[in-house]
């Protein structure tokens, strides 16, 4: 389960595409995450995923 609050969301899943995962969809996709909802989260606190740097920005 992911974290429900999205700064710490922002961290947890930083960390883990920095760490663990080439790329969103891996994430999303190994977690059973929805990826829409992950983005439009992190979204609302001003978050962009960038896929050439494999991190939200």
């Amino acid at each position: 389960m992911l974290p429900q609050d999205p700064v710490i969301l922002l961290s947890y899943v930083n960390t883990k595409l920095r760490d663990c995962y080439s790329s969103l969809e891996d994430l999303c996709g190994d977690l059973r995450a929805d990826q829409e909802q992950l983005v439009e989260k992190l979204a609302g606190i001003d978050y962009r995923y960038d896929p050439a740097r494999n991190q939200f920005v």
